[in-house]
């Protein structure tokens, strides 16, 4: 896969993914802030989940992220809960978008949808990072460690997303979740599967801490400034909620036990030739901008972590198979449940299983 070629850039909307550009022009003049048109809509080329348009005007460029149309899995897509908290982060000062509106009125433009902030910069979509130098690789591994750690260190009371998530241990929350999302789009039975929601719901560990939680944090989805390693967006955060820290950095560290592959792993990359620095340094950093003394051994979230994807991989290819995935790679997307099933098994058996 070339991420650069099949994610980069936008065109024009086709079919059923045509917006009715006078209803959301006039819903604009209604509620974004100095809106101008006329307006002009392309669709970014990735977004396997809710898909995403680029609004422009004469004078300034937009991002439009929709719900899916067609049946959809409970609680998913929910692109008011991304609003908010895109909202209150960067009124935080938290590096999200300016968030303008959300619109839960379906005869707009079918579904759901909010408008933010159209972000300029780059997106590093293979973490191999071809043409840069050790040092500047080593920087941008260092800023994602950063800004991580500095979501996890807001208050979550005094930015006003204290009651975004339920109470309660976050990883318990997560494995019901993703096993009654993966029931519901089950289209064949796998036997790791099976059982790892056995084994991580009776092992669960002692939830220590709380904060944000992003739920997919990794170099595609930030964008970076185009002349320095600095980060000035985070983006995607429909899988957001309150939860357990360990959870979305053990996540990141996903990385460096995935292979490349064009896109974020640096398993089988020459880390030390390319300036990329080992899990320990990346966990070192982390726990000291933070605070902790340690990361408990990862085998297990490694687990629930490959768990997790695969169940929300499921959901992509369930849609696959009734019609209603957004992106021409979801089918490509859609076979790694099998496999990601297997490797959380793994992690399952080191830890213990």
């Amino acid at each position: 896969m070339n991420a650069e070629q099949d994610f980069v850039g936008t065109a024009a909307p086709v079919g059923a993914d045509i917006l009715d550009v006078a209803r959301l022009t006039a819903w604009m003049q209604d509620n974004v802030a100095d809106f101008a048109g006329p307006l002009t809509v392309s669709k970014f080329k990735g977004g396997q989940s809710n898909p995403t348009y680029r609004l422009d005007t004469p004078s300034t460029a937009y991002v439009l992220r929709r719900k899916p149309y067609g049946e959809l899995l409970p609680s998913a897509h929910a692109v008011d809960r991304e609003y908010f908290i895109i909202d209150h982060l960067n009124r935080a000062g938290f590096v999200t978008p300016r968030a303008y509106g959300l619109c839960q009125d379906d005869s707009v433009i079918g579904s759901w949808f909010y408008v933010m902030a159209m972000v300029e910069g780059r997106t590093i979509w293979d973490a191999a990072m071809d043409g840069s130098t050790p040092a500047e690789r080593r920087a941008v591994t260092f800023e994602m460690v950063d800004v991580l750690a500095r979501l996890h260190n807001i208050d979550c009371e005094q930015a006003g997303v204290g009651a975004y998530g339920k109470p309660g241990n976050y990883f318990e929350r997560q494995i019901a979740r993703w096993t009654k999302q993966y029931r519901a789009s089950e289209t064949e039975r796998l036997e790791p599967m099976e059982r790892l929601i056995d084994y991580l719901a009776r092992t669960i560990p002692e939830q220590t801490r709380i904060s944000v939680v992003h739920g997919d944090y990794r170099n595609d989805n930030l964008i970076f400034a185009k002349d320095r390693p600095k980060i000035l967006a985070v983006l995607d955060w429909e899988l957001s909620t309150i939860g357990d820290p360990l959870a979305d950095f053990t996540y990141f560290c996903m990385a460096w036990v995935t292979e490349n592959g064009g896109r974020s792993g640096v398993a089988d990359l020459d880390r030390a030739a390319l300036g990329i620095p080992e899990l320990d340094e990346v966990v070192a950093r982390y726990c000291a901008a933070t605070d902790r003394d340690g990361v408990p051994d990862m085998n297990w979230y490694q687990a629930y972590n490959h768990f997790r994807l695969a169940g929300i991989l499921q959901g992509i290819k369930k849609r696959v198979q009734i019609g209603t995935a957004s992106s021409a790679h979801a089918k490509d997307m859609s076979a790694r449940v099998e496999p990601l099933a297997a490797r959380a098994w793994e992690f399952a058996q080191k830890a213990g299983a």
